[in-house]
């Protein structure tokens, strides 16, 4: 079975001699094997049938824009939906299960939105049958004798009653209907289940309840999206991306307030980034794999902690798949709580103040080593990003001096990729990052470790201003590594980018720190990259939008401690993989870490 990709939002039939008919080995031998049935300036049809392979096509599209992946012929008849004729294709589905959370786990683009709206009844799955999809009946015959008949036959009757949080809550404020109200309004009308004022509390939204739903954060927005799907009464509840914009404490919040829809019989969905949360939350995980915007296939139902250990080892025993070169695992930790060895210091900062009209930031000083990644972790509005600012050279600190040069008396160079990227470049992306970091972007050594680990070859001739927010979070995290600098300073470099991203992200950094000594200050939400990342952390307390107080630079051990104990929180390690896993709430484990003050796990498969 052969697949044939065109993406046709990129593809520029009007600025190219159409080299995907020209080169084409079966159009020259006289088949209508590419055509343009709308015309030369409309995108192109592979017929799929005639491809006989060769992917010439695909290595000269002066845009990137084809795709052509051979696939067994057995997944033909495990096709569940297609999106258009040289659209994306996807096979299987994942099954809910009634009273358990089921997890999706897999790269963005790769049929998880999509899943999620077909078992939501928002999409009927047309079995790969762009031109002639096939009614409910004829579907239902399909999945006859799995565990999706009998959910499709309740879909079909509208005995299924569906509750979905999207993906996309930006678009909540914008909203004709809903954008000038109050928070209360329109959670008030949402609550069908009367679990509103139990949620009011603990999804933290008192401070917010009389505001307008147009002035809200991304964080207040999420919250909102999420306590107006659990308060709703259904009987399946699906959360895409249920975590996006939230810092650690609010993802434990949500992360609980999920568990309990499944205590109580609920059957719910998560698709979600964060595997620390996604392994807190679920009984059981799916994992999506292929090419993301090509293909995606989902895999059978695995136990949450051996489905998150297959996919960090990139491979599925059961159906003997591997859709990952390298698998992934985390340092273990000793017992000693040590301090970051290095063979230098680079430099050392005082204590610093700064202050705003209705906020105050005090900072502990601290020594930074060559070599070393310093993880920043803390609530949102508690003063992180205006630290980083400052050692950006971008804020004056009222009190105390940030330096400006290295330990051996050097100018101090700084990359800083700021939290918020806007698209202002007027160019593409080759052109961004070689104004960024010269002949660096074009060596060897960047294109492999950095250009080619972020996935961003084929975006390197698209316009800067085209690329969607994961893309261009990608483009920054490359433009700052691409600096020539002693300090990379990098503001939730996270944010947007699935599990596979913010991996591959995180592997780069740590290379590029490790190979050239260099430093680096992460700020970021997620303990699995913290954990993953960091050699050494800050921790950021006080009161969120009024005071914030950071430490000096301490040990992973000691500054995780402190950061978890005062969530409440403890972790252990997973004896495979060595990854950070949540403690059930009263668990023997739990209650044995608080009673010891071991809230950050001590040793490897503790």
């Amino acid at each position: 079975m052969r697949i044939a990709i065109v993406d046709k939002d990129r593809c520029r039939p009007k600025d190219c001699s159409h080299e995907c008919r020209r080169f084409c080995p079966r159009v020259r031998t006289g088949d209508e094997t590419v055509v343009f049935p709308e015309g030369p300036d409309k995108p192109p049809v592979i017929i799929e049938a005639l491809c006989s392979g060769e992917a010439i096509c695909v290595k000269k599209c002066p845009y990137h824009v084809i795709r052509i992946v051979n696939l067994p012929e057995e997944l033909e008849s495990a096709t569940s939906h297609r999106y258009s004729v040289n659209g994306f294709k996807m096979f299987r589905m994942p099954i809910p299960k009634e009273g358990q959370v089921l997890g999706l786990i897999g790269p963005n683009g790769i049929g998880k939105t999509t899943a999620i709206q077909i078992l939501a009844g928002e999409l009927k799955p047309n079995l790969g049958r762009v031109e002639d999809p096939p009614e409910w009946d004829e579907i239902i015959r399909e999945y006859r004798g799995s565990e999706l008949q009998p959910f499709f036959e309740r879909v079909q009757s509208g005995n299924v009653v569906p509750i979905h949080k999207p993906q996309t809550i930006t678009n909540l404020p914008k909203m004709k209907s809903i954008a000038d109200k109050p928070v209360s309004d329109l959670l008030e009308n949402a609550d069908s289940s009367g679990r509103l004022k139990e949620l009011k509390e603990d999804m933290n939204l008192t401070s917010i309840w009389d505001r307008s739903i147009r002035f809200l954060s991304g964080g207040e927005l999420q919250r909102v999206a999420m306590t107006a799907a659990l308060v709703r009464e259904g009987d399946i509840y699906f959360f895409d991306e249920p975590t996006a914009y939230l810092d650690v404490r609010e993802r434990l919040r949500v992360g609980r307030a999920i568990r309990q829809l499944a205590d109580q019989g609920k059957t719910v969905i998560v698709v979600e980034h964060d595997l620390s949360i996604l392994d807190y939350v679920s009984d059981l995980v799916c994992m999506f794999y292929g090419q993301p915007g090509v293909y995606g296939i989902v895999s059978h139902p695995h136990g949450t902690r051996v489905g998150v250990n297959i996919f960090l080892d990139g491979f599925i025993p059961d159906e003997n798949m591997r859709f990952r070169d390298t698998s992934i695992s985390f340092k273990g930790m000793s017992a000693e709580d040590t301090e970051f060895v290095s063979g230098e210091t680079l430099l050392e900062y005082g204590n610093l103040r700064k202050e705003f009209e209705n906020f105050t930031l005090e900072a502990k000083g601290g020594r930074v080593s060559k070599g070393q990644v310093i993880g920043i972790l803390g609530p949102n509005g508690i003063g992180k990003t205006t630290f980083v600012r400052m050692l950006a050279g971008e804020l004056d600190p009222e009190e105390g001096e940030v330096p400006t040069k290295t330990k051996t008396g050097l100018d101090l160079k700084i990359s800083y990729k700021p939290q918020y990227i806007t698209a202002d470049f007027d160019g593409n992306l080759r052109l961004y990052l070689r104004e960024a970091g010269g002949s660096t972007s074009d060596s060897a050594d960047f294109k492999t470790a950095v250009i080619k680990k972020l996935e961003l070859e084929h975006l390197l001739e698209h316009q800067v201003k085209d690329l969607s927010g994961g893309e261009l979070q990608r483009a920054s995290i490359a433009a700052c590594l691409a600096r020539e600098a002693d300090i990379y300073l990098l503001d939730e470099p996270s944010a947007f980018l699935d599990i596979e991203q913010r991996l591959a992200s995180s592997r780069a950094i740590r290379r590029l720190v490790r190979n050239n000594m260099k430093t680096a200050f992460i700020v970021e939400h997620s303990i699995l990259m913290a954990d993953y990342l960091s050699d050494s952390m800050i921790i950021f307390s006080g009161v969120p939008g009024k005071t914030g107080k950071a430490s000096s630079i301490r040990t992973l051990r000691s500054g995780m401690n402190t950061f978890l104990k005062d969530m409440g929180v403890t972790f252990r390690r997973d004896p495979q993989t060595g990854r950070p896993r949540v403690n059930k709430e009263g668990s023997r484990l739990d209650t044995q870490q608080k009673a010891s003050g071991d809230y950050y796990y001590i040793g490897k498969g503790k």
